[in-house]
């Protein structure tokens, strides 16, 4: 498989990936997960978060989790996602990517100009 073909992500799709590396998590969990992890940077609204799961899905770069929590626990209607494999080969190529890109000479200069 091409992994290049799915570069570069989107940033959602990125803070799902890197939220799915984790572990599993459900839509709202999602959610929570990204606004912490991004400083409320980034906010997902249900339908665009289901709109990119759905891609992803597609993708085959996550899916639907077997694995369901404890019913008492009220969560058995809640979907669990996971990273697939070829979810995790293109996250780290697209982790590799964004630190090359990071290390370069012209990026490290304008990262040192505004940096101050």
């Amino acid at each position: 498989m091409n992994l290049a073909s799915f570069l570069p992500l989107k940033p959602v799709e990125l803070q799902l990936l890197l939220a799915l590396s984790e572990q599993e998590l459900h839509g709202y969990g999602l959610v929570q997960h990204i606004d912490q992890q991004t400083d409320g940077v980034i906010r997902l609204e249900p339908g665009n978060l289901y709109r990119v799961i759905k891609r992803l899905l597609a993708d085959g770069l996550v899916a639907e989790s077997e694995s369901r929590p404890v019913p008492e626990l009220g969560e058995e209607r809640r979907r669990y996602y996971r990273i697939t494999p070829i979810g995790s080969r293109v996250l780290a190529a697209e982790l590799k990517r964004l630190r090359s890109l990071l290390a370069s000479a012209k990026a490290r200069a304008v990262v040192k100009r505004w940096a101050t």
